[in-house]
This record gives structure tokens, sequence and C-alpha cells, in this order.
């Protein structure tokens, strides 16, 4: 099994933290960090530990992996309404150069009108369906439109969700139809705002370069993917459950950040369980590792520490193999967790003990890629009790983004900031005083 050899591994003292970046500094360190490190695991009792644990959350997964479906039982049944139907035209609309048309308007009094797409190419797919961009024929205006297999009985969550965004940081919706194949497949197509750079992309570009991300754009980025958040948090009460470079879009022009892809997000209720086994496994927090059901939008936040670690090093900071690998990586940095902080996971776990790993401080982890305020914010957003860590508006307020708050700030083309501080007083309704006189730079006050 590849995870008990590389338990095996650092037991030995052949494997140890390092900066993922893997630069000059890093190498020269290694063989002392290697030669110093003195936490190593009791493989007999890992081994027992942990395949005891993977039956518990195999169990609780297969028992709760039918009750978080995006088409409810409970569900009425959909209404294609006029206005909303697609017309499918010549074929497999993903192909390049095929065309769906469909009729907008029609209420309030607004006329009906006739627009088309012709579809350029596929720009991603999965489970979920596929992604394309393509061309409004009428306006030439550039946008992406996901497909996705719509069960007829149901509502549609995700569509439930993104009628209501409404946010810079946010993919606009600009409207959706149903189409219908030759096989009598009933498709919800989501017309959406085409952003044409992800995350993902710049990551790897610095990455193949063999560079660093330049710490402005760090600390531009992720404050965006946080005030996303805060919206969809605090204002929408959604969490969106797959935050990832991927799910991250960027224009390249303003450098303004756009969260997409709310396939798995939810409005989460007290009191009524979730799916566990939700979002990408190397951003995966650990409560849902543990089999939490009963879990908060913290697990968002975790998932946006792991992309500001992977904005610094250039890759995910725990990319474990599975479910059982990635709390190994998790327990290599952050150190064993305490009983107390496993009950705050998941309550029902209180009973298992692991061997005692010495958490890896972060700044030795970071070297001096990262400054103090970094360092401070990645321990808030690290936390392995939910409610200790950061909410994404604290985190929009925290000292490492104070650089952007400068009112002589700019690009480095010397164009301005994309907007950053225009709150709404839904964004910022229940915060307290004294976070909004931080979160708003003295220049933007009115």
């Amino acid at each position: 099994m590849n995870m008990m050899r590389r338990l095996k591994s650092i037991t030995s003292g052949r494997s140890s933290i390092s900066d993922p970046a893997g630069d000059s500094e890093t190498k020269k360190s290694k063989a002392d960090q290697d030669k110093g490190r003195e936490d190593c695991f009791d493989l007999h009792m890992i081994k027992d530990k942990t395949n005891e644990l993977d039956q518990h959350l195999d169990s609780t997964h297969k028992k709760c992996g039918e009750t978080d479906k995006s088409s409810s039982s409970s569900d009425p049944p959909v209404t294609v309404q006029e206005g909303t139907s697609g017309i499918m035209m010549n074929g497999n609309v993903t192909e390049a150069g095929q065309i769906i048309a469909t009729t907008i308007g029609g209420k309030n009094g607004q006329p009906k009108q006739l627009v088309s797409y012709m579809a350029e190419r596929v720009a991603g797919t999965g489970s979920f369906g596929t992604v394309f961009k393509a061309k409004c024929v009428e306006t030439g205006e550039a946008v992406a439109i996901k497909k996705v297999l719509q069960d007829k009985r149901y509502k549609n969550r995700e569509l439930q969700i993104v009628q209501l965004l409404d946010h810079p940081n946010v993919v606009q919706l600009k409207h959706y139809f149903f189409s219908n194949t030759d096989k009598n497949e009933l498709y919800l197509n989501l017309v959406l705002e085409y952003v044409p750079e992800t995350v993902y992309r710049i990551i790897k570009n610095y990455s193949r370069m063999n560079q660093h991300m330049p710490l402005f754009y760090v600390q531009l980025y992720t404050y965006q993917i946080c005030r996303a958040l805060a919206y969809t948090h605090n204002v929408l009460g959604i969490c969106h459950r797959d935050i990832k470079p991927q799910n991250l879009l960027v224009n390249p022009h303003t450098n303004q950040v756009k969260l997409c892809d709310f396939g798995s997000a939810k409005k989460l209720i007290p009191g009524e369980p979730n799916i566990s086994y939700i979002c990408s496994r190397y951003y995966r927090a650990p409560e849902l590792i543990f089999g939490a059901t009963e879990y908060t939008t913290a697990i968002d936040m975790w998932s946006a520490g792991c992309v500001l670690a992977e904005f610094l090093t250039g890759r995910p900071l725990f990319p474990g193999e599975s479910g059982l690998d990635q709390l190994v990586e998790i327990i290599k940095i952050l150190g064993t967790p305490t009983r107390e902080e496993i009950k705050c996971m998941n309550p029902n776990y209180t009973e298992f003990t692991f061997p005692h790993i010495k958490a890896h401080p972060w700044h030795k982890f970071f070297h001096k890629r990262m400054p103090p305020e970094g360092v401070d914010l990645v321990s808030r957003l690290f936390q392995y009790s939910p409610d200790l860590r950061c909410t994404a508006l604290e985190a929009c307020a925290h000292p490492f983004f104070d650089c952007l708050r400068n009112p002589n700030i700019r690009l480095p083309n010397g164009h301005p900031l994309p907007p950053l501080f225009d709150f709404t007083p839904q964004e910022l309704e229940g915060a307290p005083p004294e976070l909004i006189q931080r979160l708003i730079p003295a220049h933007m006050k009115k």
C-alpha cells in the first residue's frame, strides 16, 4: 500500500517536510531537515487505526452518499416554461461549429428574442457534464455554456443557486435554457459570462517556467477569493464545497478573479445532514475526511488556504492519494490533532488516537517566501477545529492584504486594481464595526 510505504519512509527519516516549490534554499536545507526530524509514526499503531478508520469512513460514505443529491427526491418536477426551452440544431452542440438556438425575453412585457450560439471548443468536461466556449451569433459576444443532463422529475440545485448570484467576484449567469437530443434526453444549458483564464493554468505556467508567483498576485488573487466566499457565505448562506484552482477564473487583462462551478454548492441548514464525500481531495477539509455530515462553510476556508499555499509553492500542499493518505499529509504538517480537535471535526471519532506528531512551523515551511502576515493568515485558515478558522470576511480584513488598501497601488502594467472594496450593505451586515474599519481603506470611505 502506497500510504504505508510513505509512512515507513517518514519513520526511517528518508522523507521530511520541505517547501514543495523546490527552490535552492529548500534543497540546501533538506538534508538538515531530514537529519533533525524527530517525528515518527508507530507503524503498527497507525496501520491498525487507519484501517479501522477507513472502514468507518467507507461505511459512512455509503450510508449518506444518496442523501445529498442535487435533485432531491422531495423537489417538485421541473416545468420547462416558454422562453427557457432550447432547440437543438445539427446534433451534438459541444462540437465546434454546431449551433443551438433559444428564445429569451417574453416576461414582464419584454419582447421575445431569438438568440443563437455557435460552439467554438470544449473548455472543460467532467462528471457534471460539459462546458464549452461559444459565440453569440447575433452579437459576437463570447460566452461559456455549461451543459448538464437534467432529470426531468427534479429541480436543479445549481440553477437555483446561480440565479441568485450577483457579485464582481462570482461568475455571472446570463440566462439558461433546456434542450433535447434525438434520444429524448433533456439538458440544462447555463449561459455564463466567459472568463478566459483559470488560477490552475496560471499556477501551472509559473511552475513550468520554474518561477514563483509574485507575492503581489498571491495577495490580489487570494483576497478576491475570500471576498467571493464572504459573499456566498454571509449574504446567501451557500457553501461552495469545491474550491480549487480549476474553479477560479481570472481575467488576464484586469486580474479580476471570479468563482465558478456551483455544481456542488448547497445552502447549509443547521441540523440537516450533508454528504461528507464532497470537495476535490487535495482541498478537502479534515472534518470531511473524518466523515462529518454537519459541517459549516469553514470547509471552504480550508480549501482557500490550500489554494493560497499552492500559489506560493506551485503545487498542492496536501497531495494525498486517498482520503486516509490525505489525512497523513495533513498530519505531517499540522501535527496530530488533539482529542478535542477531533471532537470538533466529528464527535463520532473521539475514540481514535494517533501517534503524536509535532506540527511543522509554517514560517519554516515557506521560508522567506511568505511575510509574517501571510504566515499568520495561513495559520488561521489551517485549523483542525472548524470554529477556529477565520471567516472569509475576517480574512479580507487581514493585514496580509494591507498593500491592496494603499491608495497608490496599481497593477504592474500601471492600470488600476479590479474592484476590491465596493462592499454592499448586505456584504457587511452583521460585521463588527472594528472589522469594517479594518476592511475598508480610508480613501474608499465616504
